[in-house]
């Protein structure tokens, strides 16, 4: 496995299943450890085929005022308030190997990308006792691929609601988070992962490209638990593409899309200063 994707994957394992860390009082501002994730992804959204990884990753939680690494994953927080923030999002995806995928045999490999840009975030509704809240997101990225000469390769908006909830059984210590909402992606985006241009057309897979626009529904869950010295956590992704912009590319061999990954860090140092942190974890305003 090459480091770029041996990086990618592990990007994406830490933000996909560190849904809640713990809960409440006050938490060490920063934490470091290291982790092991086994994944289960497709080759892209609206491939067939499915991949099954099973790597190390760092473990890392920042709660500064600016930078955090945390539930959402890697962002910079450039306003928030009680009612809504504004704050740098980030993403990552997977390469995929074109000579093992069957429908792309012959064509240019996906390169891994990252993807960053802003993200609004609008509280809906609050628990009294502040262990559950319910979020409008509203992040736009940009999509770059990761190899010696990046490209940028468009763009994405993926606005959705966001559930977290602290102790859904009781005083279990679990935490849950549930998201879901449409995925819409720019003609670049969707021409680079599902066009097939005529010099790589053949019988069984015709040549065909495609505009932006709709470009699906995702349903995220994801489960976590925080223990003195250790984290474990999983989460199920589907998404459905029908009425997708190209949901008619020969590349696109199903239009049910599933991962999931399961993971666990251990702690192994934290800061001696604690910040103050709400009931989902969060530093206090």
């Amino acid at each position: 496995m090459s480091c770029a994707r041996t990086v990618a994957a592990a990007a994406l394992a830490l933000a996909a299943t560190h849904a809640l860390p713990a809960a409440g009082g006050e938490e060490p501002l920063w934490e470091a450890g290291v982790g092991l994730t086994a994944l289960d992804f497709p080759d892209y959204r609206g491939s067939s085929q499915s991949r099954a990884y099973v790597l190390p990753f760092p473990y890392f939680v920042y709660r500064g005022d600016f930078l955090r690494q945390d539930r959402r994953g890697l962002r910079g927080v450039f306003l928030e308030n009680d009612r809504f923030d504004v704050n740098l999002s980030m993403g990552a995806s997977l390469p995929v190997d074109s000579s093992r995928d069957h429908v792309r045999e012959g064509m240019p490999n996906l390169r891994p990308t990252v993807e960053f840009g802003p993200s609004v975030a609008a509280a809906l509704w609050e628990a009294a006792d502040h262990k559950a809240r319910l979020e409008l997101r509203l992040p736009l990225r940009a999509t770059v691929t990761v190899e010696s000469h990046p490209r940028f390769i468009g763009g994405q908006f993926s606005p959705h609601v966001n559930l977290d909830v602290v102790d859904p059984a009781g005083h279990d210590g679990w935490n849950l988070g549930l998201l879901a909402g449409p995925v819409f992606t720019d003609r670049r985006y969707n021409r680079y992962f599902y066009e097939v241009q005529d010099a790589f057309a053949t019988p069984e897979r015709p040549g065909y490209t495609t505009g932006g626009g709709y470009g699906g529904m995702q349903f995220i869950a994801a489960l976590s638990k925080r223990y003195p010295r250790f984290w474990i956590g999983g989460f199920a992704r589907y998404d459905t593409l029908s009425g997708a912009a190209f949901e008619q590319s020969p590349l696109v061999t199903s239009k049910h899309y599933f991962a999931a990954g399961i993971g666990i860090s251990w702690i192994i140092r934290e800061s001696e200063r604690r910040v103050a942190t709400n009931a989902l974890g969060e530093p206090l305003k």
